[in-house]
């Protein structure tokens, strides 16, 4: 999630899912009782308690001024740590706006969130230009509010120095976030429970109160802050379910909102029922990716050598459970002396399929995988064959994410403490981080190559370890019917939010709008135009377009430039998600 490719920006841990279990009720400062005599149609409204808690609350006078561009302005603003204590302790946080470019058919703002969590919204605003159509640039100021704690916001600290925050977490990055041997399991556990321990104390004060409904809260403020009678939002990956909850705590505050990669709220969250279980046994975001590889094999298969390099041999599904075997038995040996083993190929599977640029260059990487460890090829033909496997891998991710600069050196830097502040705060989970090796064992039986590399992204928020706890961390309902439908977006291919996650939410949302995309990468926009500009048209009209709206990817991998249905323009535009933490550089 914090690392994005060249032009594109931070976000994404977001996940995936199934399933629509009832919660336990909520308690009454978040919740809104329904009158049986009003309408089914009316919408519901914001709880009593709710409008008294933020409604007391002045509103922020923002001092804009220019920065970074002409057309864009920031802007910072001081809201209560705890919005049950107004008077009390503050947390700063920094908005960024670029302006509707005309200005005299400005329609209002545009927030936006990017995910993660962890993301900069800040940074998507700073590049609404590169992500967003023309018509949204022209009639709304689009706005970033970096979360509390993340980004360009005054960031959550949990450790006192660099130096200790770099020892602290040295396991996490030893195995790679995805450790296969029993060394890298006890390594990163102990990391784990070094970070849990910490953000529940040096870090505690601010830690504490990051869960998505005190971000929900703040994006209330704000949007009363720049003017505007109801919000207009869309959010992606786990931006949706900042969404989710904006909606239900502040349903006739909603002008519109849209939803893209999205997070079944009580999967996210998980019940009393479901919560000691690790949080993708909810979410299914693995069977997500492994559906994604697993198409992309089949469709390389039927593509042939000449579209696809991986298709040599044939039976692509076969093979690449056989290149894995190898990799288990035997990694590749750079000439640097670092290694190339099986947590890498499922890393870098992973990132390639975030992403339309990334999935061209899979199935290169793949088979320069698969001639380094041919056991029937010669020494020179390995070495070769090696030496593509650097120059692809190197390409695949830099498709996708930047090269990134120093970690944990200077200044200080914080996406492992943002990101499970809020993941931590906002959902249940087991209460050991030592049953993690026994639930990644399990993960694995139900999807193959991800199970475990999802399953470990939450170790750290073990309960016996992650002790610091929000009160007022949302766990629903989620069934509020809002002031204008939500739009509800769901990729088939999306390897980090299973399509799933947005049918089972769209089913649990009363006054919402599904579409789905044939779509490739994460998030289905900027995939398709279909999808771009249903979004677009609601988010200018406030009118949802037809139900269940099906759209096709422009991107669909190994179609030859002379078909009708050869990747447009569209495909070239940057993707505003980006991969998990779990994912390093080919030279780290």
């Amino acid at each position: 999630m914090r690392f994005t490719r060249a032009g594109s920006l931070v976000a994404a841990l977001a996940m995936a899912a199934s399933g629509t279990v009832a919660l336990a009720a909520p308690s009454a400062s978040a919740t809104t009782t329904r009158s049986t005599a009003r309408s089914v149609a009316e919408p519901d409204r914001t709880s009593e308690a709710e409008a008294r808690r933020m409604d007391r609350i002045k509103t922020p006078e923002l001092d804009w001024y220019s920065c970074y561009a002409p057309n864009l302005q920031c802007a910072t603003a001081k809201v209560p740590l705890d919005y049950d204590q107004p008077k009390g302790a503050k947390t700063e946080i920094a908005l960024l706006r670029s302006r509707a470019t005309e200005p005299k058919k400005r329609i209002g703002s545009l927030f936006v969130n990017p995910g993660g969590p962890s993301g900069s919204a800040t940074d998507v605003a700073a590049n609404a230009a590169e992500f967003f159509d023309p018509a949204l640039q022209e009639r709304f100021d689009i706005i970033g509010v970096d979360p509390r704690g993340v980004g360009a916001s005054a960031r959550v600290k949990c450790f006192t120095s660099n130096k200790a925050q770099s020892n602290g977490l040295e396991g996490l990055k030893a195995a790679n976030y995805y450790p296969e041997t029993k060394k890298e399991q006890q390594a990163m556990i102990a990391s784990a429970e070094q970070l849990g321990q910490k953000c529940s104390t040096t870090g505690k004060k601010l830690a504490g109160s990051m869960s998505t409904v005190q971000v929900a809260r703040d994006m209330e403020l704000m949007r009363r802050a720049v003017g505007d009678k109801k919000l207009t939002y869309i959010g992606f990956s786990y931006g949706t379910f900042l969404g989710e909850v904006y909606a239900n705590l502040y349903p006739d505050r909603v002008r519109a909102i849209a939803i893209d990669g999205v997070l079944d709220p009580i999967s996210w969250t998980g019940t009393k029922k479901t919560g000691k279980l690790n949080q993708d046994q909810r979410l299914h975001s693995a069977e997500g990716a492994d559906k994604a590889l697993r198409e992309l094999l089949v469709r390389c298969g039927k593509a042939g050598v000449e579209a696809c390099p991986f298709a040599a041999g044939g039976k692509t599904v076969a093979k690449f459970d056989t290149l894995t075997k190898r990799l288990k038995k035997k990694p590749v040996v750079f000439p640097d002396g670092s290694r190339y083993d099986f947590s890498n190929l499922i890393d870098d599977s992973l990132t390639g399929l975030y992403d339309v640029f990334g999935v061209m260059l899979l199935p290169p990487l793949l088979q320069s995988t698969w001639e380094a460890t041919d056991p029937g090829a010669t020494k020179a033909q390995r070495t070769a064959a090696t030496k593509r496997l650097r120059k692809s891998r190197n390409a695949t991710h830099a498709a996708v994410k930047p090269a990134p600069g120093p970690r944990r050196g200077f200044p200080y830097d914080n996406p492992d403490e943002a990101f499970s502040a809020v993941t931590c705060t906002d959902a249940r989970h087991p209460a050991k981080a030592s049953s993690w090796p026994a639930q990644a064992r399990a993960a694995d039986k139900r999807a193959q190559y991800f199970g475990a590399k999802w399953a470990w992204t939450t170790v750290q928020c073990a309960t016996q370890t992650w002790t610091v706890k929000d009160e007022d961390a949302y766990r629903g309902p989620f069934t509020r019917r809002t002031a204008a439908p939500v739009l509800v977006i769901g990729n088939t291919y999306d390897p980090a939010t299973n399509h799933a996650e947005a049918v089972s939410t769209a089913q649990l949302m009363p006054n919402s709008r599904l579409i789905s995309s044939d779509s490739w990468g994460h998030t289905a926009y900027n995939s398709s135009a279909c999808v771009n500009e249903a979004v677009s048209a609601y988010l200018l009209t406030g009118k949802a377009p037809a139900k269940n709206l099906r759209c096709v990817g422009d991107f669909q991998p190994f179609v030859t430039a002379d078909e009708p249905s050869a990747q447009s323009t569209l495909a070239a535009r940057p993707s505003i998600v980006s991969p998990p933490p779990s994912v390093f550089s080919p030279e780290d």
